[in-house]
């Protein structure tokens, strides 16, 4: 209800409407606004002057749309649009609604002042659409009262009131328990109890709730809107042309003689069903609006989620380079070190030798002065020869350069930072991303004979452009993928596969940024082997790579219905992991099937690595993967070897549904049903219920084995290739995906696309 207030405003007071008045284009003014915004224009200026005479256009031309006349005698006088009159030189105002308001034209001048005003016709602006009216001699008495309008207001005020209070309480009146419709009075109940006994004439009285009560009072007699020609006349008939209710009197008058009228009854009931009707295609695009702003603030959380997750990308990558110019800078500081010990160790060396020799050359010129002072000239003539050689000598090698440094104090190294630096500057964001991953599109995918046809497109958000696609698919018994086509096509027919063999199709976009990741994986069967299998090429080839044929999406090559022969017809099946194909003409009893754990599906804890075939986890609790590949039928084994086994923990393996609980060990919830085990034993459980305690656990390096069996509806666990307990559960039906749970003192790589262990396929081989 709060919505509909704007409708019920006044454009020009902002209040609810007074008394309101239907103008032709269809918008209401309450009549005291109407009287308010008139405009008087002499009559050589009215619209049909101007127009016969060719005058100037006015400021306020623009308010003439569409230069179309209502005047006539087919609209019973209400007004005509047309140019507005005058030029006056009063600016607009705006209403409390924002539309725009021409007040009333200024006062004329005193009559001692001024030459008699010539005659002057009235004039109307909406202020909804800015069409201008000329009013007729009626003036605004032509223009219908909107009583329904009226009554609108009457009950949406109603309803917006206080809670209703009792009518005979003395001072302060208590809230009303019940009314009496008899009696049209609100009671609390000490004056129900006191004024208005349940005994006498008082029994047969009906009490109701107040709100009921309020809205009886609401449903009185609904008032007949009289004709605004003929008061005292009400409305009887309806006039086609006019498109306006009539009294019998206006027919008298022969107003509407040559007009088709029909009963008002019956024209109310027909614009009633069309009101109703127009409703229908209104509410639709209401709730598709409801819809999209639901998608909007959607979108608003997602990217504010986005804008923090690339915020903490970018710091981390910025870290990173922050933390790789540390690294390099403590190797140039390393250098740096280096050097300034090299050349220390120089210098301190020359200065140990530079002392030891001036040591000897001091000790020997000491000795040579005491030889001097001798008076002896045979024993210094004995001696002197010697010290003469030793004295050269000795000056010689203080001469060959023994007193120049070896080493400078200068470090001859120079950071060249420039092109880092340029680097830097350069950093920003590329504009060019990596794709998103195609969506394949079921609907149009489908095998005949021994073909595949293959359709996909890009994410309908997508704006990431796009050079080229790359089809992927696997040699029909769970080999690895291999690129059947390079292209910018969106669709691609495969001939020469397999009779009755499943084969897995994936496709991925790539640009000058880089490649998309896969899309989801496409399982599909082609049909039973009709020929000789030596006639099949040992692996699937395009029928040419530079001509593709392309099939249309309306052919019925691609209409999966049943009324074609020789066709494999298919149940579609989907989930957040695999997209598969199964088909409805024969079961595959069993199947080797690769895939890797899926990070998509997977608690934010878990760690992978090998290409998603590793996982371990960053936490203490357990937490849960799931493998990409879904299974619904056939048989199925895939092993899981430990790899790390700390502290004795329990890791849990089997199967579950795609909305199994991620935060708790496998088993749990009623969407997995697993084995967990520990060094020394293990458990079967689903729905935290726990059986089959079995000796024999786990260590690090051995081998858990998981065996699927969708023929039989079992499920079975082997420990090191010995089965571990009885078959762990029976009667399993529908989609299962395989699953892990495991914490941060396990970590466990997954091993696909094996044959049925020897245990079980002897026990298979049993009658």
């Amino acid at each position: 209800m709060e919505e509909m207030e704007e409708e019920l405003k006044c454009p020009v007071c902002g209040s609810f409407y007074r008394e309101p008045i239907i103008l032709p284009c269809s918008h209401n003014l309450c009549q005291a606004c109407a009287r308010n915004i008139l405009v008087q224009t002499p009559d050589s200026e009215s619209p049909q002057s101007r127009r016969a005479s060719g005058s100037a256009v006015s400021d306020y031309d623009y308010l003439d749309l569409d230069k179309m006349s209502l005047y006539s005698e087919a609209d019973s006088g209400y007004g005509s649009y047309g140019g507005f009159a005058s030029a006056p030189t009063t600016p607009c105002q705006k209403s409390p609604n924002g539309v725009r308001v021409f007040p009333p034209a200024a006062p004329p001048p005193p009559a001692a002042l001024a030459p008699p005003p010539p005659p002057r016709n009235a004039c109307l602006t909406c202020p909804q659409c800015h069409r201008s009216l000329v009013l007729d001699e009626r003036g605004l008495r032509g223009f219908p009262r909107n009583r329904l309008l009226e009554g609108v207001i009457d009950r949406y005020q109603q309803g917006r009131a206080a809670a209703l209070r009792c009518q005979l309480c003395e001072k302060a009146p208590k809230e009303a328990a019940v009314m009496c419709e008899q009696c049209d009075v609100f009671y609390c109940d000490p004056c129900r109890l006191r004024c208005h006994p349940p005994r006498g004439p008082l029994a047969k009285h009906r009490l109701v709730p107040p709100a009921q009560g309020r809205v009886s009072r609401r449903l009185s007699p609904r008032k007949i809107s009289t004709c605004t020609d003929h008061e005292l006349e009400n409305h009887s008939m309806y006039c086609v042309q006019c498109k306006s209710p009539v009294c019998y009197q206006c027919l008298e008058e022969g107003k509407h003689s040559s007009h088709e009228v029909k009963a008002l009854g019956a024209m109310w009931k027909l614009h009633k069903s069309q009101l109703s009707q127009a409703l229908n295609g209104l509410s639709d695009r209401a709730k598709e609006a409801k819809e999209f702003l639901v998608q909007l603030r959607n979108m608003v959380q997602q990217i504010q989620e986005n804008s923090v997750e690339f915020e903490a990308c970018l710091v981390a990558q910025c870290d990173a380079l922050i933390d790789a110019l540390n690294r390099r800078k403590a190797q140039l500081l390393s250098r740096v070190n280096k050097e300034h010990e090299h050349k220390l160790k120089v210098v301190r060396d020359q200065i140990s030798h530079c002392t030891v020799k001036l040591r000897q050359t001091t000790g020997l010129m000491e000795y040579c002065l005491e030889v001097i002072k001798e008076n002896d000239p045979s024993g210094f003539l004995q001696i002197s020869d010697a010290l003469i050689r030793r004295v050269h000598l000795t000056e010689d090698q203080w001469g060959k350069g023994t007193l120049t440094p070896r080493m400078t104090t200068d470090f001859d190294l120079n950071l060249d930072n420039a092109p880092l630096l340029q680097s830097i500057h350069q950093l920003d964001f590329v504009q060019m991303k990596v794709p998103a991953p195609p969506i394949l599109q079921l609907e149009e995918c489908c095998t005949h004979n021994n073909s595949a046809t293959l359709s996909w497109k890009q994410p309908p958000l997508s704006t990431v452009q796009v050079e080229g696609y790359i089809l992927e698919l696997d040699d029909g018994n769970g080999g690895q993928f291999r690129e059947v086509y390079v292209g910018k096509e969106t669709m691609c027919t495969v001939d020469g596969l397999h009779f009755n063999s499943t084969y897995s199709a994936r496709v991925k976009a790539f640009n000058k940024s880089g490649v998309s990741p896969y899309s989801k994986t496409l399982v599909l069967q082609t049909s039973e082997d009709t020929q000789s299998e030596e006639q099949t090429l040992p692996f699937p080839v395009p029928l040419e790579r530079s001509q593709l044929r392309r099939m249309s999406p309306f052919s019925s090559t691609l209409n999966l219905q049943p009324s074609f022969s020789g066709r494999s017809y298919f149940e579609l099946r989907s989930s957040a992991h695999q997209l598969s194909l199964h088909s409805s003409l024969q079961s595959l009893n069993s199947a080797v099937a690769w895939f890797s754990f899926d990070p998509s599906s997977a608690h934010a804890d878990i760690i992978f690595s090998n290409d998603n075939l590793t996982v371990t986890c960053n936490s203490y609790d357990d937490r849960v993967v799931l493998g990409k590949t879904g299974f619904s039928k056939g048989l199925h084994y895939w092993e899981l070897s430990i790899d790390r086994y700390d502290n004795h923990p329990d890791p849990a393996f089997g199967v579950a549904r795609i909305d199994v609980l991620k935060d708790a060990m496998l088993g749990k919830d009623d969407k997995a049903w697993a084995m967990y085990v520990d060094n020394n034993r293990s458990w079967f459980m689903h729905n935290n219920s726990h059986t089959n305690r079995t000796e024999g656990g786990i260590t690090k390096g051995a081998t858990v084995g998981v065996l699927l069996d969708l023929t039989r509806r079992t499920l079975t666990f082997s420990i090191n290739e010995d089965q571990q307990g009885p078959v762990a559960f029976e009667n399993l039906e529908g989609l299962f995906f395989p699953a892990v749970s495991l914490n941060r003192n396990v970590q466990v790589t997954l091993h696909t696309g094996l044959p049925v262990p020897e245990f079980y396929a002897s026990r298979s081989a049993m009658p």
